[in-house]
């Protein structure tokens, strides 16, 4: 059993305002996924969304310790995760509204997308087993895959299986779990017995709890453990303790307003706000206007073509 723990909170330095890099992509993610919202309640988006509100930092924190070569596989709250890997909000909002330009011509929408190693699905479960393949692919190259679940995906056998089999095989495995407490309507406590730690013990599976908010503290913790990964083959379960801010989806809501309290002040944007005034104000309303653009832009277009190969 080789479970490692998350940085005592004691041993914590006093948060430093986030590199401006980082912060123009949190607020990007927050005011991309915030227009989502507007635009389906004005009936410009048809089918479904769910929005990473709240949760935006954990593909932030993730990106430097990414390389092109790696292949990231995502869920049906993907959106921040696809922009965290590339800076093409255009093609991802043409995608969801399916205008010209679209990242998949239009067919995968809000949920499935498949665009220079990267996969998102919004089957649960699903993507573990082909990420464990493709990381047995990328065996010893240098390269790792990394997918993105969250803590109701545990209810699928396929994790398991998948577990087991990066274990036995030795693959360059870094598995993400966004863990806010939630599946969809069912808090976690319903419906997990144990937790995740113990489930990766079970497989003999590096695990790694990570409690900060804070990107940087964040890349600190999981960087060695990354190389890890990459250097000697092993898999890893990085299991975020998170807090979803909005819906499951839309307007499907069922905790209460504790609950939902209780998630808003676990929120960054408004302690960035308050701890950081002056970068925070002028970068946040930089990239809401940049998104107001991008949704204009983009709504103008004509309908996206798919073409059969």
């Amino acid at each position: 059993m080789i479970v490692t723990a998350p940085m005592p909170s004691g041993q914590r330095n006093a948060p430093s305002p986030p590199a401006d890099e980082d912060l123009e992509l949190l607020l990007l993610i927050r005011h991309f996924e915030l227009a989502l919202l507007r635009l389906f309640e004005a009936g410009e988006l048809s089918g479904t969304t769910h929005t990473c509100l709240g949760q935006e930092y954990v593909p932030v924190a993730l990106k430097p310790l990414l390389q092109e070569d790696d292949h990231v596989f995502s869920n049906h709250r993907g959106h921040g995760h696809f922009l965290a890997r590339h800076a093409e909000p255009y093609g991802l909002l043409a995608e969801i509204m399916g205008r010209e330009g679209a990242l998949c011509a239009g067919v995968g929408g809000s949920q499935h997308i498949y665009h220079h190693r990267f996969l998102s699905t919004g089957v649960q479960g699903e993507s573990l087993p082909v990420a464990v393949g493709v990381a047995l692919k990328l065996k010893g190259t240098g390269a790792l895959a990394c997918v993105y679940i969250g803590d109701g995906t545990w209810g699928e056998g396929s994790v398991y299986e998948a577990l087991n089999m990066a274990q036995l095989w030795r693959v360059p495995l870094l598995v993400v779990v966004e863990h806010n407490g939630i599946a969809q309507s069912t808090p976690t406590a319903a419906q997990m017995s144990g937790g995740i730690a113990a489930r990766a013990a079970a497989f003999d599976v590096l695990h790694h709890r990570i409690t900060s908010t804070e990107v940087d503290e964040i890349r600190a913790e999981l960087a060695p453990l990354v190389g890890v990964v990459r250097g000697d083959s092993r898999p890893l379960v990085a299991e975020f303790v998170t807090h979803r801010l909005g819906p499951h989806s839309k307007g499907d809501d069922t905790r209460t307003a504790e609950e939902i309290a209780l998630a808003d002040g676990h929120d960054w944007y408004a302690r960035y706000a308050r701890m950081f005034p002056d970068p925070f104000a002028r970068i946040d309303r930089e990239r809401r206007e940049l998104v107001e653009r991008i949704a204009a832009e983009v709504a103008a277009r004509p309908p996206s073509v798919w073409e059969r190969p």
